[in-house]
């Protein structure tokens, strides 16, 4: 398979044939132009080194050096290649609260680590340990989207999950009904793979229904683990890019956030999953432990292998155009000048 890693550059080899045109044109024009001093040949005679042919290569040379480079850029693969194999896992979906009040500390001091990085940390350390399972990403605030569908691609996951920010949503406030309802959606229609969700948030929900939310997904056969951020003593909530502020409500008061760690654990016991404090140092293995429970299934997983780069052959093609450019001159060849291939003597 051949394919480009840039294939929008193509587009500039639009260039060769522009610029062969205005080559032609403006040697038309000279011919013009000297056809008024006189006959064509007379003139000729007078400009005994003038070559009407090296022009002319000397331009297709370098027309093909631009085509050349344009595909270099454009990045050539070949050699691609995909197959299809037969594995066994589960699909997980990630629910992670990007509301506001995950930039307040996960720790009963106001400076130590942030919710956000203490969740993008857990579930950093939560993939490694997946196997052959799927994962996917819903994020959410005051409405939820899905960041990234299921996927094998772990790699990709983590990159998501480094650039996780509360500003990639429109909406503030915490709907937890609406993030496991969009979670569920999300995955494959296929009955036999068990699915589990992980909702990580610090469970300020400021909708409601989240419960009915989990024991809806819990009759279709999701599981439902949370993992809860924060503490019960209240914390500020920093603005964001503003060093030493807090968010304020209408009276001016500083708003604190606090763990809803009843609400965490109720979600987690609808959804027939376990609930665990992302201060716990055994939370990643409790979490582990509980989506070991489900029966991994088989499913098909497709890999890609990239293809390897072109672009030498062309850079070098590129090359060697313009070296054989600079070494031919546009003059005639002496002895080509007593030549003529397109008259009898």
């Amino acid at each position: 398979m051949f394919d480009f890693a840039n294939p929008y550059l193509l587009h500039l080899l639009w260039l060769v044939p522009v610029l062969f045109a205005l080559f032609y044109f403006t040697q038309r024009q000279r011919r013009r132009r000297l056809a008024r001093f006189g006959n064509a040949e007379t003139i000729a005679s007078l400009m005994p080194d003038a070559s009407v042919y090296k022009p002319v290569i000397k331009m297709v040379i370098r027309l093909v050096a631009l085509a050349a480079l344009i595909i270099v850029l454009a990045r050539p693969r070949a050699g691609e290649k995909q197959h299809q194999e037969t594995t066994s896992g589960i699909e997980i979906m990630i629910a992670f609260d990007l509301s506001n009040s995950m930039l307040a500390s996960a720790t009963d001091d106001p400076n130590g680590p942030t919710r956000l990085d203490r969740a993008r940390l857990m579930l950093e350390k939560l993939i490694d340990k997946l196997d052959n399972d799927k994962v996917g990403l819903v994020i959410f605030a005051g409405n939820a989207k899905t960041q990234f569908p299921m996927t094998t691609d772990f790699g990709m996951a983590k990159i998501y999950l480094s650039e996780l920010s509360p500003a990639l949503m429109e909406y503030q406030g915490t709907s937890l009904a609406e993030a496991v309802s969009m979670a569920t959606n999300g995955f494959s229609q296929d009955e036999s793979i068990h699915k589990a969700i992980i909702l990580i948030t610090d469970a300020e929900d400021h909708e409601g229904e989240a419960v009915e939310a989990a024991k809806a997904a819990a009759e279709k056969e999701i599981q439902i683990n949370v993992i809860g951020l924060g503490t019960a003593k209240g914390q500020p909530i920093p603005v964001a890019g503003k060093q030493g502020e807090y968010i304020k409500d209408n009276s001016g008061q500083t708003v604190l956030t606090t763990l809803n760690q009843q609400l965490a654990a109720d979600i987690a016991a609808a959804g027939n999953g376990v609930y665990v404090n992302g201060a716990d140092r055994n939370a990643l293995s409790d979490l582990s432990e509980q989506l070991n429970t489900l029966q991994k299934s088989q499913f098909k997983r497709h890999e890609y292998t990239a293809g390897a780069e072109q672009f030498p052959v062309f850079a070098w093609i590129a090359f060697l155009l313009l070296i054989i450019d600079s070494l031919i001159s546009e003059r005639k060849n002496s002895w080509l000048r007593k030549i003529n291939f397109f008259t009898k003597k």
